[in-house]
């Protein structure tokens, strides 16, 4: 039981109550529930103690959360995860283009999820897979994994406060100008999957910026830097769609496929504070050599 996860923390108030200090760290009563009932732990100096018991300042508190089980339906499975960073709450990778995040009717296996699952059993971590920012099967590039549930609920109040930063590179069709693009954003009423600018949509606001014009094969294309403000489903693609410029590849939102045979999408930086230790992180990683290769094609005008 010794690779169950555990937080330790000191008392910050004299004479505060045990389960008031847990709350304040971030501890939700649905993991204090499970930590009460399904095996965990709550010391403080060491001794196990219970939430009604009082603190004097400078206490030492440790949480030995349950194990976790695999989350049913996901089979764990061997294969190629690139590991950006990686400690003891967190898990960041550079995941590659036609991988899902997780699985699906379509692909049941082969996702980001079931490496990781794998991977998690391989190296002795007693917990099922969170995805904290989730890509589209074809968008490649970084995205973060929490290792327990708690770091779970940490980092989905990090999103719910706007601290999660993500930027991406893409490639659309036409020539673009920097801009911001606040517009809604809801499921198109005769699709299940494809996304469209309506007025009773969910707030969506991205910021689009110039990076180099190109000309290839005579047809105008932009490379471009976004940054996203709101994570709603497709929110790149449409709304680089909605002003006229979907990216290439994308033709569920009206691009073609001449020149890459997948949404050129792929997310380049990822910034956020540590869950637990507060600490500033900032990951970044290259684009991939299918988006270079069409920027190498450019010609000057």
């Amino acid at each position: 039981m010794n690779n169950r996860f555990t937080v330790t923390f000191n008392a910050k108030q004299q004479g505060q109550l045990l389960r008031e200090a847990i709350s304040e760290f971030g501890i939700s009563k649905r993991a204090l529930t499970a930590i009460k009932f399904e095996g965990g732990e709550i010391l403080v100096n060491g001794c196990e103690q219970n939430v009604r018991y009082i603190l004097q300042a400078g206490d030492e508190i440790t949480i030995i959360f349950p194990q976790e089980q695999i989350s049913d339906g996901l089979l764990p499975q061997k294969g190629p995860l690139t590991i950006v960073y990686e400690d003891e709450a967190i898990l960041v990778l550079n995941k590659p283009a036609y991988m899902s995040t997780i699985p699906s009717r379509e692909h049941p296996n082969g996702s980001i999820a079931n490496y990781v699952a794998g991977y998690f059993l391989q190296q002795d971590i007693a917990s099922t897979v969170h995805v904290v920012t989730r890509l589209d099967r074809d968008t490649s590039g970084l995205l973060c994994i929490a290792k327990h549930r708690h770091i779970h609920h940490l980092t989905g109040l990090m999103q719910q406060a706007g601290t999660i930063h993500r930027e991406y590179e893409a490639i659309v069709h036409g020539h673009v100008q920097s801009q911001t693009i606040i517009a809604p954003i809801g499921r198109k009423e005769t699709s299940i999957i494809e996304r469209e600018v309506r007025d009773d949509g969910q707030h969506a606001h991205t910021d689009v910026l110039l990076l180099e014009q190109l000309t290839i094969d005579g047809r105008p294309y932009s490379h471009i830097r976004l940054k996203l403000h709101t994570g709603r489903t497709h929110q790149i693609r449409v709304h680089m769609a909605h002003i006229g410029h979907p990216l290439i590849g994308d033709e569920l939102y009206g691009g073609r496929r001449e020149l890459i045979l997948r949404q050129a999408l792929h997310c380049i930086k990822l910034q956020l504070k540590h869950p637990v230790t507060d600490q500033a992180l900032l990951f970044e990683c290259k684009l991939p050599p299918d988006m270079m290769n069409i920027i190498n094609k450019r010609c000057s005008e």
